[in-house]
């Protein structure tokens, strides 16, 4: 199972996600910050859980490209 959380009411709309792992992130027309596509929002945390693990990779690259830190990836 991969799960990724985005949070985000901290996130600053740099696009770095979206450059990353344009198949997972897009940017919001409303507001100009992330949006964690096909996720659950609970209490400002938006998580995808998914038993495809390719989705790990794209994962981690938008983890890692994110200056704020508001991207976390896990693999079970």
């Amino acid at each position: 199972m991969v799960i990724i959380t985005l949070q985000r009411d901290k996130c600053i709309g740099c696009n770095y996600c979206v450059e990353m792992a344009p198949t997972l992130f897009q940017m919001s027309k409303k507001d100009g910050k992330s949006v964690l596509l096909k996720s659950v929002n609970t209490k400002g945390f938006h998580t995808l859980k998914s038993p495809d693990h390719t989705l790990a990779e794209l994962g981690e690259l938008a983890e890692k490209a994110c200056p704020v830190h508001i991207i976390s990836m896990k693999e079970t």
